[in-house]
């Protein structure tokens, strides 16, 4: 009869030489005293599984053998001459290695204390499975999965004994040497445990998966079953029967019964194979209630382990016996459908991707949604009551809001509250103007007062709960900095901007003017000087040969990791190298927090430097131009245009020009600084949040520290109380791959500017005053023409900073939008193209200055375009044509 070991209270009286062997559920069978796959089978025992009674042969007897027949000298000898790129070496070294155990004499103290183990376990002729277990297997992110032996139907003493050398030996096999050398383990320490148990006379056996394996989904569970023990299944040499099952129901979704030709059975000595009779083959080996029964077995195992299992199981006697389980580390991302319908919270509400939302490009990372969300929405609710002179919106409005993963900002505060707005800005407009930079200046102020109190410890030194609220107070500083900025340089910016340009236009310009832009270009902003500093640094290092080499032709990938090491590359002077890491890091020190995203999960250049890498690497190839030069081209243009315009004015018009302009080149550079302000928390504050991942991968709940930014914020908050507690956490992993499957499925939509769709405000088309609308050629995109020109070239997709190696000198920048951070690609991209923006936002504003033109507010341009397709860019005409249908 089979017997389990579940719940059997261990004799510690009857073990002798405990060292050597253990009891299979004992407390003490650890990775290194049991490998992997013992550990495994002992967590599964003591925690009430139905696992094959037996025990461990402990690394310690491994040790001791080979130390006894001094083997270890010889394999580290052996592996000193084998190379993994030649099979044939490993071959050999294998085969001399495995010589030296299986010729070896086992010590007296170690046969001693199996024979006694496996006479406790049922007799001298029990047949038992005799299985390796390594010290380095079923770790995370390698499996090792048939790198050891095992051997079935081992009867006796001396066959145990010698089936325990022979799994010693399987340590050292070829195909072993090799994936550990591919997979950098470091092999000398290695030891090798061996797990004795009661042969399961399997009538059945198979695979069973928690996560479906080809779709990634972890609501649904894969089982194969075949005939017979596990081995031919394993070897490859029988195809099996597949099921597909609802994990939360335990109902077959899918089944496909195999015609199952061969079996592996038991024979007197060992074990065989022979075909499956007639009745058999086509037969299902496991019915829908025998499949629901173990993949419940399959969710306990998943959440001891608080992952994904892959676990192999027989069925024997109408019962299933678990025989291995190990985490899955090859389960592809899940694959999701975005839902295709944009549900309103307030069914009366109008929302809109305006304002701050234009910062918030892609859907949000559940972390920023959950957390930045309230304070985006409060902040905006005091703006509001600052604009009215304090009274506030009621309680029940909600403006911020996330639909399908988009933000939206809810527009609808009725009529009243419209009107009083509306009126209070005209009031207010005077003082709006005067205390601008004022204002602005002083949340800085506050911005970076905040940030240098946070830092006034490591953040190892902070308690979880202390890391939360830093991340919460520095997003609140940056949403507060949006909020000054909205009425402050970026709408003072914009009014005396448009307002220039209609005098301009209707009142002063003549037929071969310049345009209104040419007399606010060239004035020095954030963005312009961080370009100029990345610019003199790739001068600098130009100067040093071996640096410059390097620099050139390393991907910029490799370079930032690189820039972690004070040792420098080959080629490169330590001198050299150790003043390019202080410049670099000086540079990041002062524009290293622009944002690419205000959501917080995007790194930002100070944790990230790759993309600023890769256009100094432009820099240094001469694939980009001096900005010193173009801003002191620009310069000479504004001046000659300024001072030629002066000479022909006379009168009231020349004074209102001078008036007019004064205050739009004033206010233009405030608002590109005020924008990049944004982020002067987020280097420190990316720091906070990861510490507090890394602290949650230490309790098992994350895989890695990134991964709380898909959590929620009441689970970031459970979480940190429970680590400054000393309790135990549950396990994410399932909850942040499937959440990352769903981020990627909304980034396939394209979320309306405004919902619902064909909205009004105040008795207007909301979508026509905020889109260009479409056009009847299914090959023109329309948008806002923001910057004059006419360029024909390939256009290049990029959704964020890491597709910013794929910019290639002279291609379109296709984006959601462009930021601060994306500033160092507006050197090489001939012409521009996004998502979100108008006339005066930030990709207008750089796109003149550079002299490129630029057509914004597509709305969808990134997902009807595809890299590689020949497209014309008109920004005169706000209009992009795809010429090329393909694409690459």
């Amino acid at each position: 009869m089979l017997r389990f070991s579940e719940g059997r209270p261990i004799d510690r009286a009857a073990q002798t030489a405990v060292a050597l062997t253990l009891p299979l559920g004992d407390p003490r069978a650890t990775l290194e005293s049991a490998g992997g796959k013992g550990a495994s089978l002992a967590r599964l025992s003591a925690a009430g599984l139905p696992v094959p009674d037996g025990f461990h042969i402990t690394t310690e007897a491994y040790r001791q053998f080979v130390a006894a027949n001094k083997i270890g000298a010889a394999i580290r000898e052996e592996l000193d001459t084998a190379d993994r790129a030649i099979p044939s070496t490993l071959e050999a070294v294998s085969k001399a290695i495995s010589k030296r155990f299986l010729d070896g004499q086992m010590p007296a103290e170690i046969a001693r204390a199996v024979t006694q183990a496996y006479a406790r376990l049922g007799g001298t002729d029990l047949p038992v499975a005799v299985r390796s277990s390594a010290t380095a297997e079923d770790l995370p992110g390698l499996s090792f999965a048939g790198q050891q032996d095992t051997y079935l139907n081992v009867r006796g003493v001396e066959a145990l004994l010698a089936s325990v050398k022979r799994c010693w030996a399987s340590l050292w096999s070829a195909r072993a040497i090799g994936y550990r050398s591919r997979n950098g383990v470091d092999q000398d320490p290695l030891t090798l445990a061996v797990v004795v148990q009661r042969l399961v006379p399997a009538e059945a056996s198979g695979v069973l998966f928690t996560a479906n394996p080809v779709s990634g989904r972890g609501d649904q569970a894969m089982i194969s079953a075949a005939w017979g023990l596990g081995e031919a299944l394993v070897g490859g040499k029988v195809t099996p029967d597949t099921l597909v099952i609802d994990k939360p129901t335990g109902r077959v979704l899918a089944r496909d019964t195999a015609d199952k030709q061969l079996m592996t059975v038991l024979h007197e000595e060992g074990t065989g194979e022979q075909g499956v009779s007639d009745a058999k083959r086509r037969a299902a080996v496991l019915g829908d209630q025998a499949a629901a029964g173990l993949v419940r077995m399959g969710v306990q195992i998943e959440e001891l382990y608080g992952r994904p299992m892959d676990i192999e199981w027989a069925l024997s006697g109408g019962k299933f016996a678990i025989l291995q389980a190990r985490p899955i580390t090859a389960l592809p991302e899940a694959q999701r459908e975005p839902s295709v319908e944009w549900k309103l919270p307030d069914p009366k509400a109008t929302y809109m991707r305006a304002s701050i939302i234009e910062q918030l490009p892609e859907p949000l990372t559940p972390l920023f949604s959950t957390l930045a969300g309230p304070i985006i929405n409060e902040a905006t609710r005091a703006l509001f009551a600052w604009m009215v002179g304090g009274k506030e919106l009621k309680p029940e409005i909600v403006l911020f809001e996330t639909i399908n993963g988009y933000a939206y900002l809810n527009w609808h505060f009725g009529l009243w509250d419209t009107v009083r707005v509306s009126v209070a800005s005209a009031v207010r407009a005077n003082s709006i103007f005067r205390l601008s930079e004022a204002r602005w200046r002083q949340a800085r102020s506050h911005y970076l007062e905040v940030v240098r109190s946070c830092q006034g410890k490591a953040p190892r030194d902070y308690t979880a709960q202390e890391l939360l609220q830093g991340v919460r107070t520095l997003t609140g500083e940056a949403v507060n900095m949006y909020t000054v900025l909205q009425t402050g340089p970026v709408m003072t910016a914009g009014t005396s901007e448009m307002m220039f340009t209609q005098l301009y236009n209707r009142l002063i310009k003549k037929k071969g003017d310049p345009d209104a832009s040419a007399f606010l270009l060239g004035f020095e902003s954030a963005p312009i000087r961080a370009e100029r500093s990345l610019y003199e640094l790739a001068e600098w290092a130009r100067q040093c040969a071996g640096l410059a080499v390097h620099l050139s032709n390393t991907p910029a990938a490799h370079l930032a990791a690189e820039l972690k090491s004070a040792d420098p590359p080959a080629g490169v002077k330590v001198e050299e190298w150790g003043e390019w890491r202080r410049r670099m890091q000086d540079h990041l020190a002062r524009y290293g927090y622009f944002t690419f995203d205000l959501d917080f999960s995007k790194a930002v250049a100070a944790d990230d430097p790759a993309p600023l890498l890769e256009t100094c690497r432009m820099y240094l190839l001469g694939k980009a131009g001096s900005p010193c030069d173009r801003v002191r081209d620009i310069v000479a243009r504004r001046e000659q245009a300024t001072q030629a315009m002066l000479r022909r004015l006379r009168g009231p018009k020349r004074w209102i020009f001078r008036r007019q302009l004064r205050s739009a080149q004033r206010y233009a550079p405030l608002r590109e600084d005020g924008l990049s302000d944004l982020g002067l928390g987020y280097p420190l504050l990316r720091q906070l949040a990861r510490e507090l991942g890394r602290r949650m991968v230490g309790a098992g709940a994350l895989e890695r520290p990134e991964d709380v930014f898909w959590l929620n914020e009441p689970e970031v908050r459970q979480a940190a109380a429970a680590l400054d507690q000393g309790l135990p956490l549950f396990s994410r992993l399932d909850a942040v791959r499937h959440r990352r499957a769903l981020w990627r499925a909304e980034q396939r939509l394209a979320p309306p500017l405004v919902l619902p769709l064909g909205s009004r405000w105040m008795g207007m088309d909301v979508e026509k005053l905020t889109t260009a609308g479409e056009s009847a050629d299914p090959r023109v995109i329309k948008g806002f023409g923001a910057s004059q020109g006419r360029v024909t070239a390939a256009a290049r997709v990029l959704l964020g900073p890491e597709d910013f190696d794929q910019l290639r000198p002279g291609d379109v920048l296709v984006a959601p939008i462009t930021t601060p951070g994306w500033t160092p690609l507006f050197a090489l991209a001939s012409a521009i193209v996004t998502d979100i923006g108008g006339p005066l936002s930030h990709s207008s504003i750089v796109a003149r200055e550079y002299g490129i033109p630029a057509v914004l507010g597509t709305v969808n341009a990134t997902r009807r375009i595809r890299s590689g397709q020949t497209i014309t860019v008109d920004g005169g005409a706000g209009t992009v044509q795809i010429s090329d249908p393909q694409g690459s």
